[in-house]
């Protein structure tokens, strides 16, 4: 199964694509958000570091690898992408499966809860996963304030170096019949 469309009252996640490079560029090669990720993201971004990503992403998925890559899309906008979410099923990153990012003027609106609630729901109704691992920079309040309103529960900490210069990341889990409860009493 490839990355499927997903619609939301205000959001089109659509599967990330060669074209979203430029877009990608201008609103990922921001230090607000890249100040919060792990080192392993190039700090300064490079001038070809969206494309890089994307062409690396592109080649997981045409070599099998399980990988769902969205880039987030506002309804009433132009089709630009203005941000990304990456899930990663089997993945033993101690990370977690799930990261995403949202370009700075579109923060503090609701836009990532709303994206993430809708790959929650293709998580565990489509893939029928059992559960997940997410996590974020300690500073990071906006990332934990989302895992708080989608259903994630804090299970402890992990050492991650952080372009910030912090090292220590919070880990959360997702669980499906955590997500299938809430979701059933919203």
């Amino acid at each position: 199964m490839g990355t499927p469309t997903i619609q939301t009252s205000r959001l089109i996640l659509r599967p990330l694509a060669l074209s979203d490079a430029p877009a990608i560029q201008r609103h990922f090669n921001n230090w607000n958000i890249i100040r919060h990720l792990a080192t392993v993201v190039p700090w300064p971004y490079p001038d070809d570091g969206a494309e890089s990503f994307i062409k690396q992403q592109l080649e997981k998925i045409a070599t099998g690898e399980e990988v769902y890559q969205w880039v987030l899309v506002l309804r009433s906008g132009d089709g630009e992408a203005i941000g990304n979410i990456a899930f990663y099923p089997t993945a033993k990153d101690p990370k977690g499966n799930r990261g995403f990012w949202l370009a700075e003027p579109y923060w503090n609106r609701g836009l990532m809860t709303e994206a993430i609630t809708a790959v929650n729901d293709f998580v565990f109704c489509a893939l029928g996963v059992e559960s997940f691992y997410v996590g974020n920079a300690v500073s990071n309040v906006a990332s934990r304030r989302v895992k708080q309103k989608t259903g994630a529960e804090f299970v402890g900490y992990i050492e991650l170096s952080h372009h910030d210069g912090q090292t220590k990341s919070e880990r959360w889990k997702v669980t499906r019949e955590n997500w299938l409860g809430r979701s059933s009493t919203s």
